[in-house]
């Protein structure tokens, strides 16, 4: 659980107005090196001749490796990374539990829709490519999102391929299918049950149907989709639950595992990021994972 001090600490910032959460725009400024556990290190993503991106990633390692890893997508509304909470936070409580935590700084869209992904799926194959020297198991990487994370999360499970053969760095020619996926209070649409904002950043202002549907994650879903967690509360009223319970709805006509938590209060952030609905879709991703046979069951221990 993160409590007001830590979110301090974490450098996060959340917009209010009537009591509601507006999904935060603010780019949290990196953590110290003496924040971070094994002196994590946060670098560029592409390397060399690849494409132009600001896009960086910051691995943190546990003690204990488990030998499964997650790449962690902050939300933000595509406008914005909440690096605190939903990153460098989340990366900490999974170390605890022995995974392997990335965090994901993906470059902002701004109407270019397909720069997220782009990033998304060269960070699946970096860490398949790692994985190895990092005693992960290379069908054990999965990806978290929050917020308009949680569509790049849902995206990235749902636009994937096995690589390219052809690619003259190694690391291309790798899946970037993600194993699985954990989405929290996600944006999945970009129908009528969006968050606009998420979708104008995304889509930008012009937007056709073709891009609409090619980025309603729930219309994407096929018996090749890994499967999911979803957490979302039923009083969210900026990012609705609609969005999770369509790809839940979605994975399960597909024949594809998925657990859907529907939180009784919460709304947009789950009370900023504490108390017993935080600690709810935590304690139940993990009991997931377990079943899912992706942690082993002496991992649930750092949770009592």
């Amino acid at each position: 659980m993160l409590s007001q001090q830590n979110l301090k600490r974490f450098g996060l910032i959340a917009a209010w107005a009537g009591g509601t959460v507006l999904t935060a725009l603010v780019l949290a400024g990196p953590v110290t090196a003496a924040e971070k556990p094994n002196q994590a290190q946060r670098t560029p993503l592409w390397q060399g001749d690849q494409p132009t991106s600001k896009a960086a990633v910051t691995v943190h390692h546990p003690t204990k490796p488990c030998g499964t890893a997650m790449i962690i997508c902050p939300g933000g509304g595509y406008g914005g990374l909440v690096t605190g909470a939903e990153g460098h936070g989340i990366a900490r409580w999974l170390n605890q539990h022995g995974i392997t935590g990335i965090v994901l700084e993906y470059e902002l869209p701004k109407g270019r829709s397909m720069v997220p992904l782009r990033d998304a799926q060269q960070a699946i194959r970096w860490v398949r490519s790692q994985a190895q020297q990092w005693g992960v198991a290379a069908n054990r990487i999965g990806i978290i999102g929050f917020s308009a994370g949680g569509h790049l999360a849902s995206t990235a499970g749902t636009h994937f391929d096995a690589g390219q053969p052809t690619a003259t760095n190694p690391t291309g020619r790798l899946s970037c299918r993600p194993d699985f996926m954990v989405l929290v209070y996600p944006v999945i649409t970009m129908g009528e049950q969006t968050h606009r904002g998420s979708k104008r950043n995304l889509l930008g202002t012009d937007s056709t149907p073709e891009s609409v549907k090619q980025f309603s994650n729930e219309l994407q879903v096929t018996e090749k989709t890994p499967p999911a967690y979803l957490a979302h509360a039923k009083d969210d009223r900026v990012v609705v639950p609609e969005n999770s319970r369509m790809f839940h709805q979605a994975l399960r006509k597909h024949g594809v595992a998925s657990e859907y938590l529907e939180l009784p209060s919460g709304g947009h952030g789950l009370n900023r990021y504490q108390g017993p609905m935080w600690d709810a879709w935590q304690s139940g991703s993990l009991r997931w994972l377990v079943e899912q046979k992706l942690l082993p069951p002496a991992a649930l221990k750092a949770d009592n």
